[in-house]
């Protein structure tokens, strides 16, 4: 019996959260190994269809780096990456879009689906709703000379957000989960950074929240520690100052962003944990950083 009271007092806990965030809509970006471990998969998909039911909006975006470079290998073609940014040749683009928009997308979708829900997959080609620009790298060059502009070929940056076809899908009770693939100016199709992605789509919906999930337990302070709640001036500070690096860096920036347009508030969460959503959303410590205006 005691056992029975404190699943009770659990979904007690979570009563305030439910009640403050029906009728909101969360951006999840979706990645790493919650995107690759079977268990984790299927606690996403769970997670995403029980906010569904208790009237949350979750709209997800998705990468899906790693397997993008698992089918150019199988393919013959070896991966090129310029700070971290993936070259994108034709070829390459061609085999994002099939990978992004087919393989990974189909199988979200469907995970979802099998809980009950009604998840919707699109690519940002779709109804023109990521319309994008090429994205050019500038390379620090020294005193004096002119800065060096890397071309990393069909690599996109967001332009504008055509949020129509997700608010329709959204009043009808549809889950979309968004593959981030742009249209450029010109019809072409543009490889976009996921997390810029998902915060574009958050400050386009006027989201409640942003989550990103990662493969790190959140942002650290100087000693390892995670640092449960940042400000967007302490972030913006630790960016300036180096002590946000690597791939955590596009996650605080897109944190920024969206912060900066509106969103109320973002997460960057651990994404290893079994029901990582539910655990930052519902309970008091949650399991990541949040970062705050």
């Amino acid at each position: 019996m005691q056992s029975l009271i404190e699943r009770a007092r659990t979904l007690i806990e979570a009563l305030p959260y439910i009640r403050n965030f029906y009728g909101k809509t969360f951006v999840i970006k979706y990645g790493g190994a919650a995107q690759r471990e079977e268990a984790l998969k299927e606690g996403f998909a769970q997670d995403v269809a029980l906010l569904n039911f208790i009237g949350v909006h979750p709209v997800v975006v998705h990468g899906g780096g790693p397997k993008v470079s698992e089918m150019m290998r199988r393919l013959g073609k070896e991966p090129s990456f310029v700070h971290g940014h993936r070259v994108t040749d034709q070829e390459t683009m061609d085999i994002v879009e099939m990978v992004l928009g087919g393989l990974i997308n189909k199988e979200i979708v469907a995970l979802i689906n099998s809980h009950g829900a009604r998840a919707v997959g699109l690519s940002g080609k779709d109804a023109l709703l990521l319309k994008a620009r090429k994205k050019l790298l500038k390379k620090a060059s020294p005193e004096g000379q002119a800065e060096e502009i890397i071309d990393l070929g069909l690599v996109g940056e967001v332009k504008e957000v055509s949020a129509e076809v997700l608010q329709a899908l959204k009043q009808q009770g549809f889950i979309p989960v968004l593959s981030p693939v742009g249209v450029g100016p010109r019809g072409e199709s543009l490889n976009i950074n996921a997390d810029y992605v998902a915060s574009a789509v958050a400050a386009a919906l006027g989201a409640e929240k942003l989550i990103l999930l990662t493969d790190v337990p959140g942002v650290l302070d100087a000693r390892g520690r995670v640092i449960a709640t940042l400000t967007a001036r302490r972030a913006r500070g630790m960016l300036r100052r180096g002590q946000i690096s690597g791939g955590m860096v596009p996650k605080v920036e897109a944190c920024l962003r969206a912060l900066g347009s509106g969103v109320r508030k973002t997460h960057i969460v651990d994404g290893r944990l079994q029901h990582c959503l539910l655990l930052e959303i519902f309970t008091e410590r949650g399991v990541g950083t949040e970062i705050v205006p």
